[in-house]
């Protein structure tokens, strides 16, 4: 699940980061409106964290404009505008959640989950792919529904491939997204995390693409 942050308080918004990357969501930040506009303007992300008081555009002007293009991203706002007719003016410009600061993280955590939970089978809990599965919500992988022991990093490189089925992924993607993790990362750390997870999951699961990267098919 990868998420545009929009938030100009810097402190807060690093510190946002920090946590959701523990939960396992990949997080980009901006911190102008119209900086949120142009990142939305390609399909990365799948859900949006939205300011309303933002030094350029506000956040309701934001959400105006991306629900004007018919997007249907779903748009959490988080804001400390707290009375109900700000709520209620948000929810009516399109928002899919209100979250008034200050706000508990496992709150948002749990918020956020489930609008990943309604929006389908890429990023549903389990995802599965042959005989493995993997449960996003409690961080594990499975083999013909038996758990198996990955570490955390092993457990997020599966994750990536799985979420990627059909769809190559070099070294440098995987690194990256170990990195949007908060993950420290070796010069040989996935090679060495592949074949640690390949000794752990069905032969052939994981395909190699000599030169250019790896693959799980469906």
């Amino acid at each position: 699940m990868r998420i545009l942050l929009v938030e100009d308080d810097l402190p807060l918004a690093h510190g946002l980061q920090i946590s959701l990357r523990h939960q396992d969501f990949v997080v980009d930040h901006v911190s102008r409106g119209k900086d949120a506009l142009n990142a939305l303007t390609f399909p990365d992300h799948d859900m949006v964290i939205l300011d309303l008081g933002l030094p350029d555009i506000s956040g309701l002007q934001v959400l105006a404009k991306i629900r004007s293009k018919k997007s249907d991203i779903p748009i959490i706002i988080l804001t400390a505008r707290d009375t109900i007719e700000d709520k209620v003016q948000g929810l009516d410009f399109g928002a899919d959640d209100y979250l008034v600061k200050p706000f508990d993280i496992s709150e948002l955590t749990a918020r956020l989950r489930v609008i990943e939970r309604r929006l389908g089978t890429a990023n549903s809990a389990i995802i599965t792919v042959k005989n493995v599965k993997i449960d996003t919500l409690a961080h594990k992988a499975l083999v013909d529904d038996k758990a198996i022991n990955l570490s955390k990093k092993e457990y997020m490189v599966l994750k990536t491939l799985i979420e990627n089925a059909g769809r190559i992924q070099s070294r440098d993607q995987i690194e990256s997204r170990l990195y949007e993790w908060g993950e420290e990362v070796a010069s040989n750390a996935v090679e060495v995390h592949i074949s640690n997870i390949r000794k752990k999951l069905p032969e052939q699961f994981i395909q190699t693409i000599r030169g250019v990267g790896y693959t799980v098919n469906h």
